[in-house]
């Protein structure tokens, strides 16, 4: 049974986190609030808790996984990034935008595209979120909470309390989240490319 958090969107309680932190620590998988929607979420190394998230999802290797990033300098660990790159995504972040970006040595090869050797990756613009990532002091492996018989993500904390109450390890529920997943930006030849438009303004890539 998972553990529920009632967090506070705007100042969440520190012993929330902590304790939330200490489960992703022991490889626990969490659902949690971001700028877009409510994502899944584990440790880098946590192999079982990626495989978890495929089996939630229904996800095949092809998958993009995304690496939550507290911050510029943390995301620049596990993504190679040039000036002009640097630039483009400093001026949209913190915020609801994927970044696809070739991977540093650091990412695990897994978590990779299988033949690009990419990796997403994002900052995300949510207190709690930033949060966690505070606290646990790496990036968060992160995933959609988009379910394989829905068409939108879900938005309700208590609404995924009770579908993944045995699937997931703990529920931070900071309110209702959107239903719009992020825009994800393609920079792994050099150039935007704008691959799915969602909540952040893609008319700065475009």
């Amino acid at each position: 049974m998972a553990r529920y958090f009632d967090v506070h969107p705007v100042n969440p309680q520190r012993r929330s986190i902590d304790q939330a932190v200490e489960l992703i620590k022991s490889d626990g998988l969490i659902a949690y609030p971001t700028d877009s929607c409510y994502a899944l979420g584990c440790r880098l190394g946590n192999k079982a808790g990626l495989d978890r998230i495929r089996q939630i999802r229904h996800l095949d290797d092809r998958h993009h996984f995304t690496l939550m990033c507290r911050d510029f300098a943390q995301l620049g660990q596990f993504v190679h990034v040039d000036n002009a790159v640097f630039r483009a995504i400093k001026a949209a972040t913190p915020g609801s935008y994927t970044f696809i970006l070739p991977a540093t040595t650091e990412v695990p090869r897994r978590l990779m595209h299988a033949k690009k050797k990419t990796v997403g990756a994002r900052i995300p613009d949510h207190p709690v979120a930033q949060a966690l990532l505070a606290q646990l002091g790496e990036p968060l492996l992160s995933s959609t909470l988009l379910l394989p018989d829905q068409e939108e993500p879900l938005v309700h904390g208590w609404d995924i309390k009770e579908r993944l109450d045995h699937v997931v390890d703990a529920v931070l529920d900071a309110g209702d989240c959107g239903t719009v997943p992020t825009t994800v930006v393609d920079f792994s030849q050099g150039e935007p490319e704008v691959v799915r438009h969602g909540a952040g303004d893609p008319s700065r890539f475009e």
